[in-house]
């Protein structure tokens, strides 16, 4: 659910993060809860020049420009008008949730999305600021959060056909990432390096790199990886180098939504071309949604990762937990049928190194029983208009599931933050 979207008044509310507890819990105005949380899946709005500010020249051409075309500023990736975000300046966007009951399935004036946006505004500076930014999540109760790309969670697969380039570009884009938001910011803005599988030595190199900057959690692409030879699982031995980067580091890796490639499996059932955010048609919205976590999981597990490499730690973040389920129940089955064909039992191995922040309309009380409280994340998705307008208004929905406190809490500030540290 990658979007462009807007700023939002915070509540004028202060956390005390010595004692864990935060002023003037309640509903509304106030916080859905009285202590500070964690936020697994909070955004950005990249700065423009965010992919060309530390670019090679030799690489600009080919990488990330900008161009004035038929009087608008239009991004080109590779040569080409990139639409994966209609407006990818970010000025003006969205309010913050104002998508909110679209996705949890109310739509009964059958409004197009253009109208549900409602009123956009100016570009807010905590959208692009950290220090602004984390004095709005003192206003909000977070302590701390994951911090993820807007528009680079689909820039990938733009450049796929041209490694050396892709390289460049995500390379360039992580030095942008350490100047303005830095990996580990003040120890509670956890901004996410995106580190790309399409050339598997520079995969190791630019992991090196970032984790010499302390970053605690990167970004990879969801679905099946890009190589010379044409598409293959991230499991696939040939990135064992990088995985035992990952192992020996214990950094946590995010797979984040965005472009996962699958445009090209949905093109067989109906012609559409590049993927643009919130332009779907209803075939689209139903069979594409599960795809990419449940088979990219589903690959980890069944092709050995986690056993070659028992510290790994893989987090889904805005992919939603419907997919859980039906995978649990498909690794058991298959386990049952091939028992000799898994090196240790592949619902265990999934629950051991798997979290999952699911959306706030999903069935959480079945995710707990399925996957285990301890591996359940806290994601507003703010400040897009997908997400929440506050984000701690997450944990009314765990309420809406029946979580006990002691369980709302865990997911709310427990389990995100033990991510936020490199597994021994």
């Amino acid at each position: 659910m990658t979007t462009t979207t807007t700023g939002h008044q915070a509540a004028d509310q202060t956390a005390d993060r010595d004692t864990g507890q935060a002023s003037e819990p309640g509903r509304g105005s106030s916080r859905a809860v009285d202590y500070v949380t964690f936020d697994a899946d909070n955004h950005y709005y990249e700065a423009t020049d965010a992919y060309t500010r530390h670019i090679d020249p030799a690489m600009a051409k080919r990488a990330m420009q900008w161009a004035q075309i038929d009087g608008r500023q239009r991004l080109l990736v590779g040569g080409t008008i990139n639409r994966f975000i209609p407006n990818p300046t970010f000025d003006p966007v969205a309010k913050p949730g104002s998508l909110d009951e679209y996705f949890r399935g109310r739509n009964p004036a059958d409004q197009d999305i253009r109208s549900l946006f409602g009123e956009l505004e100016p570009i807010r500076p905590e959208y692009r600021d950290r220090d602004a930014r984390l004095a709005v999540m003192d206003a909000q109760g977070l302590d701390g959060c994951f911090l993820f790309p807007t528009l680079g969670v689909g820039m990938e697969e733009a450049l796929a056909q041209d490694p050396e380039a892709c390289v460049a570009a995500f390379s360039a884009f992580n030095r942008w990432l350490e100047d303005d938001w830095g990996y580990a910011y003040q120890e509670r803005i956890f901004a996410a390096p995106m580190i790309t599988l399409v050339d598997a030595e520079a995969a190791v190199d630019e992991l090196a790199r970032v984790l010499a900057a302390d970053a605690r959690l990167i970004c990879v692409k969801g679905g099946p990886a890009h190589t010379p030879e044409g598409f293959t699982s991230p499991a696939d031995r040939r990135f064992d180098r990088f995985w035992g980067l990952v192992n020996e580091s214990g950094v946590t890796v995010g797979i984040h939504s965005g472009d996962a490639g699958y445009g090209r499996y949905i093109n067989d059932w109906e012609p559409f071309g590049g993927l643009e955010a919130f332009r779907h048609s209803p075939l689209r919205m139903v069979i594409t949604s599960d795809r990419p976590p449940f088979e990219t999981m589903a690959a980890l597990v069944c092709q050995g990762l986690f056993d070659r490499f028992p510290n790994v730690r893989v987090a889904s973040i805005e992919a939603g937990a419907e997919w859980v389920p039906a995978l649990v129940k498909k690794l058991k089955k298959a386990y049952g049928q091939m028992p000799s064909s898994f090196a240790s039992d592949p619902v265990e191995a999934f629950r051991r190194h798997v979290w999952v922040a699911p959306f706030y309309e999903d069935d959480m009380s079945q995710l707990k029983d399925v996957l285990g409280i301890d591996r359940l994340l806290f994601g507003s998705d703010w400040p897009h208009a997908e997400g929440l307008a506050e984000p701690t208004d997450f944990a009314l929905d765990l309420r809406r599931h029946h979580f006990a406190e002691a369980e709302i809490r865990q997911v709310m500030q427990d389990n995100g933050r033990a991510l936020t540290v490199r597994a021994a």
